[in-house]
């Protein structure tokens, strides 16, 4: 018989995967919409003209909107729109990107050297090593961002203080909508074993791991977790943090503004990362 304690964890998890589900629900609905405005524009432009309809056809959907999932039933409510990109390999154009900063080209041999981020915020600085070999994609396009200046001065946004402990970050427009105009596959899913019989998997304290959208949507945001969280294996792992656990805990511990339920919103104390520098 489950305890109050596997009760309540239940209900929690069962609360944060409907925020979710809801996000994906609002997701899909932007990109139908987005869908039907551009193909409006091209029937009308046809009638006065070809050429001008073959532009409107090339224009980016909605900007996806990449934030992390906490179970595979979440993961699946947006699948179905993001299939004909999870099995893509590479960095393929997605949406309107946040802060202009280009695709990166991936190249293996630079991807593969080794790197050490710190994350240097107005809390302090969070320090961890890139799993460079396990998820090459994710490093390289980490890397590439932090050099491009893409995170600095940037809000994290999301903080969750209930059975999944995580601080959201790497949207530059501080809502957990924005991205870098591109999307790229999932990596290293099973970094931390397969799923139990729950469906889930703890990502580790210090982990550092890729939010989506679904399938294949990795974008810019990511999320430091500061307390071991079961999660759906659906995130990319790619760093542990090595330096910074404290500061992460001492956010935490302001709590958030429970703006999607009871511990999960904003940090309370505005969380900003000033840069990112490489080493």
């Amino acid at each position: 018989m489950a305890s109050t304690k596997d009760r309540q964890r239940a209900l929690e998890r069962a609360r944060y995967e409907r925020v979710q589900a809801k996000i994906a629900k609002q997701q899909a609905a932007a990109r139908r919409n987005r869908r039907i405005a551009i193909f409006t524009a091209i029937a009308v432009v046809v009638v006065g003209g070809g050429a001008t309809a073959a532009i409107l056809a090339t224009s980016p959907n909605a900007p996806s909107k990449p934030v992390a999932q906490s179970s595979a039933s979440a993961g699946a409510t947006a699948s179905a729109a993001a299939s004909s990109t999870a099995e893509k390999i590479g960095y393929t154009k997605s949406g309107t990107a946040s802060k202009d900063v280009g695709i990166p080209v991936f190249n293996a041999a630079l991807a593969a050297k080794p790197y050490t981020a710190t994350i240097h915020t107005n809390r302090g600085d969070v320090v961890f090593s890139a799993l460079t070999t396990k998820a090459p994609y994710a490093t390289y396009s980490f890397q590439y961002l932090a050099g491009k200046n893409y995170f600095n001065n940037t809000n994290c946004h999301r903080l969750t203080t209930s059975t999944i402990f995580v601080l959201q970050c790497g949207d530059p427009t501080g809502t957990g909508s924005g991205g870098p105009g591109y999307q790229f596959q999932d990596e290293n899913l099973n970094y931390f074993g397969a799923a139990g019989s729950s469906g889930t998997v703890t990502y580790k304290a210090g982990t550092v791991a890729m939010a989506n959208s679904g399938p294949g949507t990795n974008g810019s945001q990511f999320f430091l977790v500061y307390k071991d969280s079961p999660l759906g294996p659906n995130y990319t792992p790619f760093g542990t943090i090595t330096k910074g656990l404290d500061v992460l805990q001492a956010i935490a511990a302001q709590g958030s503004d429970n703006a999607n339920g009871s511990g999960d919103g904003k940090p309370k104390e505005t969380v900003t990362i000033e840069s990112v520098s490489i080493s």
